[in-house]
């Protein structure tokens, strides 16, 4: 089991090269970045994790430009989105910025993604709430026809256009693996149906993505997949020793341990925590 780590890269916080040195001498496998374009005022939807909307999401870098850091800065640790927000995002142009990132870090990227949360944010974007993931998806799947062919186009009904040439292709073939966010079973099914593994969240409380791991195993069978081409990435784990070895031995493929958007002198302790904890369980 492989282990990474998440954090809103700020202005304030530790930044990304320095964060991505400390992680991969301490055995991390992964870096990982998530994104939010901007939050409007307006609140219709309500924070997930209850409560007040913590500042990190006003306030968080570009995730292509904070991984692209972290790439240059390392040789072996790899670069995640988690999650990149491909609803709120043009398919050409993103596709564009993940074979480049996947280029400049010589196949190290990890494209998570997801269909976001919050109603006001995407609506400025011209996303309608209601079929954003209907749109995620075709995005995802054209974006996949650019990384492939020297001549791609792509006809669906809310992502059309006709026969174009783009590069870079990716260095990873057929592209970076494609790691669908969300919850148990809806994004489950999404990532059967066109992701290469599910990212679910473990840190909620009255609910366990080990809980349904068989499930979701079963449902790529039924669906003609081979669950091992589907590995679980779980974001958010307990810093339990007990629990990390519970997801190793059933089958998690990588957790993701979330960080605040601290200083240097804060987060490092805690990653030496965790490199203790990576130590003692990793495989």
């Amino acid at each position: 089991m492989d282990f990474g780590a998440l954090m809103f890269f700020t202005d304030y916080a530790i930044s990304a090269v320095d964060l991505a040195k400390a992680l991969e001498e301490r055995g991390f496998e992964s870096v990982w970045a998530p994104e939010h374009s901007h939050i409007p005022t307006s609140r219709k939807t309500p924070f997930p994790g209850g409560g007040e909307l913590p500042k990190r999401y006003y306030d968080a870098m570009d995730p292509f430009v904070s991984l692209t850091a972290a790439a240059i800065a390392t040789t072996k640790l790899k670069v995640g989105t988690g999650v990149c927000l491909v609803q709120q995002r043009d398919p050409i142009q993103t596709a564009k910025l993940v074979a480049s990132l996947d280029q400049v870090s010589n196949g190290r990227f990890l494209f998570g993604v997801g269909g976001g949360w919050n109603q006001d944010e995407m609506e400025d974007h011209g996303t309608m709430f209601e079929t954003r993931f209907k749109l995620m998806r075709e995005r995802i799947e054209a974006m996949k026809e650019i990384w492939t062919r020297s001549k791609a186009e792509y006809h669906g009904d809310m992502v059309d256009f006709p026969e174009i040439m783009a590069w870079p292709k990716p260095v990873q073939k057929p592209y970076p693996p494609i790691l669908v966010g969300g919850g148990f079973p809806q994004a489950a099914r999404r990532a059967i149906r066109y992701g290469d593994g599910w990212c679910p969240i473990g840190g909620r409380p009255g609910s366990s993505p080990l809980d349904v791991l068989a499930q979701f195993r079963q449902m790529a069978r039924d669906a003609g997949r081979d669950p091992h081409s589907l590995p679980v990435t779980l974001f958010d784990p307990a810093e339990d020793e007990g629990e990390l070895a519970r997801y190793r031995d059933m089958g998690v493929a990588r957790v993701v341990v979330m960080l605040l958007s601290e200083e240097r002198e804060k987060i490092l302790p805690i990653l030496d925590r965790w490199a203790a904890l990576i130590r003692r369980t990793a495989h």
